[in-house]
């Protein structure tokens, strides 16, 4: 199969070959390529690995998914994810080396909006997103983390994209040709937190039919992201203050220890000196994973980045869902800008999602927002929010708040009589009720007793 698609590009392209995800992921860490097309399931490394080192060391490469049949909703995730198109096997040659051109295509001009911008304007770092200056100072921070071997704390609450910064410390790092592991320390069962991190011996516990090998060990040679770290039980935090500071492991059940050679990234959303002042969290493993800290800002200390953001996942989820859109309408933007965001970039990218799913436009409108967010993004926006905005936007945005003011105002006042507000209006009544529709008005909540 991978010769039949190099020779169906051949033509066309300067073609590589990599025949396990291994060897796949050491190409694109040494040089840059406009697409990669690859299998999903490979030995190695998987389709989804190498699509996140790609995204991570070269967000404008783009990537084409081969599938069979049984994987296509793996397919329809990675999209979600950053691919850009997937081919289902078996594929008719036409329409591969048509998707593969049109990636390329993209790639081109996605070189050429870069080259165009005036220089120092970035506004991602690898899948990272946002021209704030809060987001600019985590980018430097970042490349300083990727460039030393220390132990990185993350810090920011849920949603403001953690492991994203994990994954752009690994590769952008010496060690991007080895494997990022990534473990969320919530969601392991207590009793077996320490034989999933550092594995286990055969009859070490009831059920351990055979020797296992840990996370840690399955990370030799890259990185282990410890997401909330927080909430290791106190033993497991014992082992792991010890792994810092031995560079080894021992496997439950076992007495011999083992070097390992990883890079660990940790990351909390809990303040880990009061966890520490409260007794559950170690002080000496928090000062052994604190080396180089990093915090993630909220969403709502960088709102000028809800506009980038907005449209970034617009374009993410429109292309994994295969629709067209031409983006959101001033008023859609002026309720997500709006809105004070607690759940962070992760609420915002699942409202996008959910939007371009039932839009039924050409763009986003505000009813097709979930209602409890247009209401919370009510108020008016206001200084970085509204800078960030085009001039045609704001402006519209503005306008439509005072029109949906003036007829709540107007209906109030002549309760919810259709006909003479639009009297007192100077309208038709079919064009009073179009901006009714429009601004989500009902007469019939004004009338009274209603």
């Amino acid at each position: 199969m991978r010769r039949l698609v190099a020779r169906i590009l051949a033509d066309a392209f300067e073609v590589e070959e990599a025949d396990d995800g291994a060897r796949a992921l050491a190409l694109v860490a040494t040089r840059p390529y406009d697409v990669v097309v690859t299998d999903i399931r490979m030995p190695g490394a998987d389709g989804f690995e190498l699509l996140a080192a790609v995204k991570a060391r070269a967000p404008a490469t783009e990537v084409v998914l081969m599938t069979g049949y049984a994987t296509v909703q793996d397919a329809v995730r990675a999209m979600k994810q950053g691919a850009f198109d997937y081919l289902e096997k078996p594929f008719d040659p036409d329409a591969a080396l048509a998707v593969v051109q049109r990636a390329a295509e993209r790639k081109r001009l996605a070189d050429a909006a870069r080259l165009a911008a005036p220089p120092g304007d970035e506004d991602a770092f690898h899948a990272l997103v946002g021209r704030s200056a809060p987001m600019r100072a985590v980018y430097r921070l970042l490349e300083k983390a990727a460039a030393v071997d220390a132990t990185a704390l993350l810090t920011g609450e849920t949603g403001t994209g953690k492991e994203l910064a994990a994954r752009a410390i690994h590769y952008h790092s010496p060690r991007r040709e080895r494997r990022f592991v990534p473990v969320n320390c919530g969601a392991l069962p207590g009793e077996l937190v320490e034989s999933e991190l550092f594995g286990h011996a055969r009859g070490a516990f009831t059920g351990a039919a055979a020797a296992k090998p840990g996370l840690f060990q399955e990370a030799e040679g890259g990185t282990i992201f410890l997401d909330e770290v927080g909430e290791l039980p106190l033993p497991a935090q014992v082992k792991l203050n010890r792994v810092l500071q031995e560079k080894e492991i021992r496997r439950v059940g076992e007495t011999q220890a083992t070097p390992v050679d990883v890079r660990v990234v940790a990351a909390t959303h809990r303040e880990l000196r009061d966890e520490v002042r409260a007794g559950r969290f170690r002080e000496d493993l928090f000062y052994r994973l604190n080396v180089f800290s990093i915090a993630l800002p909220p969403l709502r200390e960088r709102p000028e980045d809800v506009p980038l953001l907005a449209a970034h996942f617009l374009e993410k989820h429109a292309r994994a869902l295969r629709r067209t859109l031409r983006g959101f309408s001033p008023e859609a933007m002026r309720v997500l800008a709006g809105h004070a965001w607690p759940g962070n970039v992760r609420e915002l990218e699942n409202v996008v999602e959910r939007a371009v799913a039932v839009a039924g436009g050409e763009q986003v409108e505000p009813d097709d927002l979930p209602p409890d967010l247009v209401a919370s993004g009510a108020a008016p926006a206001t200084g970085p929010v509204l800078a960030a905005l085009p001039y045609k936007d704001a402006v519209a945005g503005a306008r439509d708040r005072i029109t949906r003011d003036y007829l709540v105002a107007l209906m109030t006042e002549l309760g919810g009589n259709v006909t003479r507000a639009a009297e007192r209006a100077g309208l038709e009544r079919e064009s009073l009720h179009r901006l009714l529709r429009k601004h989500g008005l009902r007469s019939e909540d004004f009338k009274p007793g209603s």
